[in-house]
Order: structure tokens, then sequence, then C-alpha cells
């Protein structure tokens, strides 16, 4: 499987011609009866061999991460290890092999490495922080993982990295509120959700930079969505206290009706990261629903195949479905990822 930013790499190095990826992109777009933007394709694996290198480079960080742990006088020198280790190995499986899943790993444990060892470096020196104190720690770590990651990216460009980036860019704000507001902890669901909208609107932007998803912006948008959607599903879920308490019949009847809303927003967006993160909570209200009408032994298999058979209709029908949700936003519509290929348009 050839992703596009390989097949505009192979027109760079005159491999292909820019009418022969044009023809490329048109022939597949046609012969799956949708856009090629509608397939949210990104790149993970380019083979087995991927999968054979990650297995070889978890068991050889999480060893690095162990011995440098050990260490009672020095244990931020697992992470400096894992930190290290992780962007020698970039130089060789992501710079030059450039393989997709090495390289989304090496960049989480490059970044998780530098995070953990300034925490640890500041265990070390202070173990005893005040709540103040321990918020701007945690401010100052995100700080710095957000640092490395941008480092990361200006060297190797992994799609990742920016959504990596926009994570520890929350925490630094989360950090300093909660150090500047004591008080601010009890509001991080709110927190969150803004914080999540935010990054929505990044996503956004590399998306809509790239309407025709052919570039490495669409890659790094893609990621950028899979980080929002947490931040806005599981805060707007828990605010209306799904898992706290027994789930009644308006409120389940309110989580369908969001799940809803979220079903628009991707189809809108040709982006799937919304529904897959509030999928749990739909299920969790459907069940109740089915219990409360009675069939209590089979809240579950009823809910399961009410939810299957409509994502697999979704999915059977996203490009007509997405057309005529296009075509309701007007001129914003126009702005989103085309719903027709450039051979048919």
């Amino acid at each position: 499987m050839y992703s596009e930013s390989d097949i505009d790499g192979a027109v760079a190095a005159g491999a292909l011609s820019p009418e022969g990826a044009r023809g490329l992109r048109d022939h597949i777009a046609a012969s799956r009866a949708a856009p090629a933007v509608d397939e949210e394709s990104f790149r993970l694996l380019s083979g087995f061999n991927d999968i054979f290198v990650s297995i070889a480079i978890v068991l050889l960080l999480a060893a690095l991460l162990q011995i440098g742990t050990s260490i009672d006088a020095a244990r931020w020198l697992g992470g400096a290890a894992v930190a290290g280790a992780s962007w020698a190995l970039a130089e060789y499986f992501t710079a030059r092999r450039r393989m997709a899943l090495p390289s989304i790993l090496l960049l989480l444990a490059f970044v998780g490495g530098v995070g953990a060892a300034l925490a640890g470096l500041i265990e070390a020196i202070e173990p005893d922080l005040s709540e103040r104190q321990g918020a701007l720690a945690v401010a100052g770590v995100a700080l710095t993982a957000a640092g490395a990651a941008w480092a990361h990216w200006r060297r190797f460009a992994v799609p990742i990295t920016v959504a990596a980036g926009m994570v520890a860019a929350v925490g630094v704000l989360a950090g300093l509120l909660v150090a500047a507001v004591p008080d601010a902890v009890d509001a991080v669901w709110p927190l969150l959700l803004v914080a999540g909208l935010g990054v929505f609107a990044v996503a956004m932007r590399w998306d809509l930079s790239d309407r025709e998803r052919r570039t490495r912006r669409a890659d790094v948008a893609f990621w950028l969505h899979l980080a929002a959607a947490p931040m806005i599903a599981h805060p707007i879920f828990k605010l209306l206290g799904v898992f706290d308490r027994e789930v009644t019949v308006a409120t389940a009847l309110v989580v369908v009706a969001l799940y809803l809303f979220f079903a628009f927003v991707a189809l809108a967006v040709d982006r799937r990261a919304l529904l897959v993160s509030g999928l749990g909570y739909v299920l969790y209200a459907m069940i109740a629903l089915f219990r409360t009408a009675g069939a209590v032994e089979l809240s579950w298999a009823l809910t399961a195949f009410v939810i299957g058979s409509a994502l697999l209709t979704l999915s059977a029908f996203w490009h007509p479905m997405r057309a005529k949700v296009v075509g309701t936003l007007g001129d914003l519509g126009r702005r989103l990822p085309p719903t027709t290929s450039p051979a048919t348009a």
C-alpha cells in the first residue's frame, strides 16, 4: 500500500510523471466509486517488516528504560536513555528507511522520554512539591515535551509529531492555569473540551490547506483530528454524567442525539475520529435504553446489532451522505474537502 506522500515522492524523484500520478489517483477514485479524500488514507504499514522492527524497538527501549530507572541516584537516566536511543534509531529507520510504524513509535518514545527525564530530574531535586509547584512542574515538563516534538519535526517531519506537540501544549496551558488558579482543577473537563476544540481548529487549518489530501499535510491533519476527538467527546459525555449515575431515558436520548451531531460533523469534514471517540458512550446509552424497555438479557446484542448496522450503512453510503451534508452548508461546504474527484468534477 502506497500513501499520497509516496506518490508525491515518486513524482519528485522523476520515477512517475505528474500526469501519471494524476491518472493513478483518478483511477483509484473511480474504481472505488468515491473521491480519494473519502478514503481518509494514512500510512501506517509498508510491510510486515514494519511490525518486526517495531517489536524490536519496543523491546530495546523498554530495556533501556528499566536499566536507567533502576539506578536509584539517577532514575531520570531511564527517560534520557530512551530519548537518546529513539533519536539515534530515527536517523536510520525514519530519515533513511522511511518506515511508518517504527517512525511513529520512535517519535512518541522520544517525546515521552524527554518528558520523563525532566520529570525524574525534578523529583530527584525536590521530591516534596506543593500543589502549585507540582502544577508548574507539569507545565515545565509539557513545555519541554512540546519543544522536543518541534525539534523532532524539524529533523524528521513525521506526521504525528504536530499532534504530539499540540497535546503537550494543552498540558502546558493546563499546568499554568492550575498553578495560577488552584481551584481550576475542578473545571478540568470544560477546560479539556475547550482545548479539544482548539486542536480541532488547528486540524481543520491543516485539512483546508490540502483539500484533496494529496500531501503530507493531510496526514498531519489526520493525527490532529485523532488527538482532538477524545478531548471533545469525553468531556461532553462526562459532563452529562453518563457513567456517574444510572442513565435515564432522557440522558440516553441526548447521548444518541449528540452522536448523530458528531456523525454530521464527521461527514462534513470527512473525518471519522469523532465517531470512534464517542462510540463507547452511545453503546452504553443504547444498552440503558433497551434495558429500560425491558430487554435486559438481549440489551447488549440489540445494541450491537443497531449500532453495527448503522455504522456499516454509514460506511457503505459515506460518499452520497456526505454529498448531501456538504450541500446543506452552502459557501462553507465549498471550502471543505471536495465530494467529487477532479476527474469527475
